[in-house]
């Protein structure tokens, strides 16, 4: 008899059985699920994921013959016996299509695609998979506790078994290995790191900034060596070494606890360039993966792509790197998604160091599932997560809900200290100031930086300010003139040439810019304190000179996404003595989350989903994902025709479709709200494409200085 098949290369001339395919993806599986205790329950998964090819209709289907379901049948041989296999069946019947929602075991029917409905449908039969003999296991005690628990493990087996489906298919169908992995050993980067961090401490310094950043850095690499893997806060001032001293913390604790890889959670995209630039030029560019939308090795096509970036390619899709930087955006919703392509890096966040730079800015209205998610990953899966920032969210609480036996530990120990010693500027409040006073105020000064709330705003202000030297900056220019304004802002501001810079808060998010005084419009004290950052930066300055002015603008109310914010800082101003200060920031976030209650803490019910279910369906793993997105502001992309952007939308209009063309387009893009895409649309200033998004074909209302006109015709509308 035949040996039934799995695979047959695109040349025809090898075949890959259907035995050797599951052995092969059993051993990768296994491998991956080691780490967190699932090594057996992953080879079982493995082993039956791909039985119903031992059908007739699938040997048909490699003739050329009808497409054939092949996962139901693994499903349902995971959901036979007394003790069912359930989070295996969801991995093996979701391992082309996604994870299913389960449905209800009642109601469910054979044709509605969830759990339940698939272990009724009618399958072809798959006799020879007899030839298999599967794995005595059983997930962990703990993978069935919880509901959180349940479906968390249940992803994590997914992601081990679409990763290891997807690499020896891969292998065979290549005919080789793919070129995955052969980074350098973390102990080499660490001594990379090691030398780097002896210079600093071996230099001499009369600036308190440079011995209180040394202090931090002695700190993180002493509790990295020695510290148990676990849940870790790093509380230090904007501007006093985190980033630097967190990649030492990594590193050590990676070595002491023979960690795989070290990840770099960044909250906006528009730093992680800058982030994983410092890394590749201490580590090596090809020990850093820097994981985002608009990365350059994936805005090529294949075939154009060096060894290196090919390299790189194929890392971002499990994150096989020794040191991944990536967004906040792809960490947490690859977290809660349920598609193979987004979920087959899961497995090797397992057995990592996981840094959250900037902690303070996860979503409020997500925070239970960011929360959980993290917990899940200490408890079970053999991470440390580490919470960077400046202003450091008061989670304890949340944390105790989700691992009552994980403590939240301080990695530097009087944070109180530290912060005295590194204030380098002094707050004050300038009160009510009408347009008018405020761009007095800036024309006064020859370096300044003011941070406004409306991108309107931002423009006003700078169309009042001395053409030489003045930038805006704000989401209505493309990526690609931020980046190249920024560079002009250091450089002037290195070089003592007038820089006045007015900016949305999208400044704040760890650029590094270093300003002799600062203006922030009324907002909540994170952002106050992340405004502040920029000001004196490297304490070259004194603290009374160096001036940070908060003030509220005539005739601008608080925008409504703030006021919460405004609130807490105001109860904040009336529990501590200085607003820049540990016991001011703790009291800032307690209220910041009370005022808004748990609920708002999780807007889309994701948790009681996974652990309710949703209209009888239970663990609507499909629907989770569907409804988990950080970023839900309702925008529209209008894509520019300036620069290189003017090639990349005249491709789009000849009809040209692909990822790489529109990564490309996304440093020549802005995202419009729908009252002004409405506006400029009305003006006859678009030409609309057929995904919803538009190309700007009127550009006299671009300007590569102040971006995208908010005033179209009539000028009405306020946007932010």
């Amino acid at each position: 008899m035949e040996k039934a098949l799995a695979h047959i290369s695109e040349d025809g001339t090898r075949t890959q059985t259907v035995y050797e395919h599951l052995s092969g993806t059993a051993r990768l599986a296994g491998a991956f699920a080691a780490p967190f205790g699932a090594k057996e329950e992953a080879e079982y998964a493995a082993w039956l994921h791909d039985i119903g090819k031992y059908s007739t209709a699938f040997q048909q289907r490699l003739a050329g013959g009808a497409t054939t379901d092949h996962s139901t049948a693994g499903a349902q041989e995971a959901m036979k016996g007394c003790a069912p296999h359930v989070q295996a069946a969801f991995a093996v019947a979701g391992h082309h299509t996604g994870l299913p929602d389960g449905g209800n075991k009642r109601a469910a029917d054979s044709a509605d695609g969830t759990l339940f409905g698939r272990l009724k449908k009618p399958v072809e039969p798959y006799d020879g998979w007899r030839e298999v003999t599967l794995p005595q296991s059983a997930p962990p005690d703990w993978a069935n506790r919880d509901p959180l628990d349940f479906a968390f493990f249940t992803r994590m087996l997914y992601s081990c078994l679409v990763d290891a489906d997807f690499i020896d298919t891969e292998t065979f169908m290549n005919g080789q290995a793919a070129p995955r992995g052969n980074s350098t050993a973390l102990s080499s980067l660490l001594e990379k790191v090691r030398t780097k961090a002896a210079g600093y401490l071996a230099a001499q310094s009369t600036l308190p900034v440079s011995s209180q950043r040394n202090a931090v850095l002695r700190a993180c690499m002493e509790k990295g060596a020695h510290g148990a893997p676990g849940l870790y806060t790093l509380t230090v001032p904007t501007g006093g070494g985190k980033t630097f001293a967190s990649l030492a913390f990594a590193l050590e604790q990676a070595a002491a606890q023979g960690m795989k890889r070290v990840i770099y959670v960044i909250p906006y995209m528009s730093i992680i360039d800058q982030t994983a630039a410092v890394f590749a030029d201490l580590l090596g560019a090809e020990n850093v993966l820097a994981d985002y939308s608009c990365a350059d090795y994936k805005s090529l096509e294949q075939e154009k792509l060096t060894p290196a970036q090919y390299r790189q390619l194929l890392a971002s899709e499990n994150w096989d790197a020794p040191v991944v930087v990536t967004t906040a955006v792809q960490f947490f919703e690859s977290l809660y998604a349920n598609r193979s392509s987004r979920c087959r890096k899961l497995h090797n966040i397992a057995n990592s160091v996981v840094i959250f730079d900037e902690a303070q800015t996860l979503p409020t209205s997500y925070l239970l599932p960011c929360v959980s998610a993290i917990a899940q990953l200490v408890r079970h899966y053999h991470a440390t997560a580490v919470l960077c920032t400046a202003t450091q969210p008061a989670l304890e609480p949340y944390f105790r809900q989700f691992a009552p036996e994980l403590p939240l530990q301080e990695i530097v120990p009087d944070t109180a200290t530290l912060y005295t010693t590194l204030r380098r500027t002094t707050l004050c409040d300038a009160g009510e100031l009408t347009l008018e006073a405020l761009t007095s105020q800036l024309c006064a000064l020859p370096q300044v930086l003011c941070v406004v709330n409306r991108r309107k705003t931002a423009q006003e202000v700078y169309a009042a300010l001395p053409a030489e030297g003045s930038y805006c900056l704000t989401t209505l220019l493309c990526a690609a003139d931020r980046r190249r304004q920024l560079a002009e802002i250091r450089q002037r501001l290195r070089e003592s040439l007038p820089c006045r810079v007015v900016s949305t808060s999208l400044i704040e998010a760890g650029v590094d810019v270093d300003f002799p005084a600062a203006y922030r419009e009324q907002c909540g004290l994170d952002s106050l304190l992340q405004t502040a950052g920029r000001c004196n930066r490297e304490g070259h300055r004194s603290v009374e000179e160096s001036l940070v002015y908060r003030f509220t603008l005539e005739g601008c109310g608080v925008p409504q996404m703030l006021r919460q914010n405004v609130h807490a800082m105001q109860y904040a101003a009336g529990c501590a003595a200085a607003l820049d200060s540990p016991e001011a920031v703790r009291a800032y976030f307690k209220e910041l989350y009370f005022a808004r209650g748990e609920a708002a803490l999780d807007t889309s019910s994701i948790l009681d989903a996974l652990r309710k279910g949703i209209s009888g369906c239970i663990f609507p793993f499909a629907q989770v994902a569907e409804q988990f997105h950080l970023i839900e502001a309702p925008t529209r992309t209008v894509y520019l025709p300036v620069g290189e952007g003017k090639g990349l939308c005249d491709q789009l209009r000849s009809g040209t479709v692909s990822r790489t063309l529109y990564r490309k387009l996304g440093a020549y893009s802005v995202a419009c709200y729908a009252q002004q895409f409405q506006a400029l649309e009305s003006a006859g200033a678009l030409e609309p494409l057929p995904n919803g998004s538009a190309i700007l074909t009127d550009r006299t209302l671009y300007d590569p200085k102040t971006g995208l006109s908010m005033d179209v015709e009539t000028g009405k509308g306020l946007f932010f």
